[in-house]
């Protein structure tokens, strides 16, 4: 298992309005064609894949399982590609966004948001391993009162991103 200095903490915000929402779906759009060219096969299978290893997850933890939202996954993928390109990784995006900034210029109204990055992790189940290890990360991830969820993954160094909401 990689060592978690990889993976950056992640970051929540939950509004009190929205702190007694308690279904959980997650939407993923189409990769990238960089994505889809991926030099470990990451593609729009790696997606699938996150997103059931999720669900998996959170079905242990008694939440609803997630569904795949292609503005999130627009928003994921934008800053994974960043911090491909720049060689950095951060919740702070290049031109200084914050991951709710990223998405709701995504088109995505958060309710609720929270967002978990990683880098150089190579498949869909090291980098979840990983997260399942660091309590913000899983907390993320098992968090009932997100619904959907978006992923970006970046090459090169295999950059991660994977962003959570509830849209209002």
């Amino acid at each position: 298992m990689r060592s978690p200095m990889r993976m950056q903490r992640s970051t929540v915000h939950r509004p009190r309005a929205v702190a007694a929402i308690a279904a959980c779906l997650l939407v993923l759009a189409a990769p990238t064609a960089a994505q889809a060219r991926g030099r470990h096969g990451h593609g729009a299978g790696a997606a699938v894949r996150v997103l059931r290893l999720v669900n998996e997850e959170r079905e242990l933890a008694g939440c609803d399982p997630l569904t795949l939202n292609r503005r999130l996954s627009a928003s994921a993928r934008r800053h994974s590609g960043d911090m491909a390109f720049r060689r950095f990784m951060s919740h702070w995006g290049s031109d200084g966004s914050a991951p709710v900034d990223r998405i709701r210029r995504s088109g995505y109204r958060p309710a609720a948001w929270g967002e978990n990055v990683a880098y150089g992790y190579r498949t869909p189940e090291e980098v979840m391993d990983a997260w399942m290890t660091s309590p913000s990360h899983r907390r993320n991830i098992l968090d009932c009162d997100y619904e959907e969820m978006g992923l970006g993954l970046a090459e090169p160094g295999d950059y991660w991103t994977q962003d959570f909401g509830t849209a209002r």
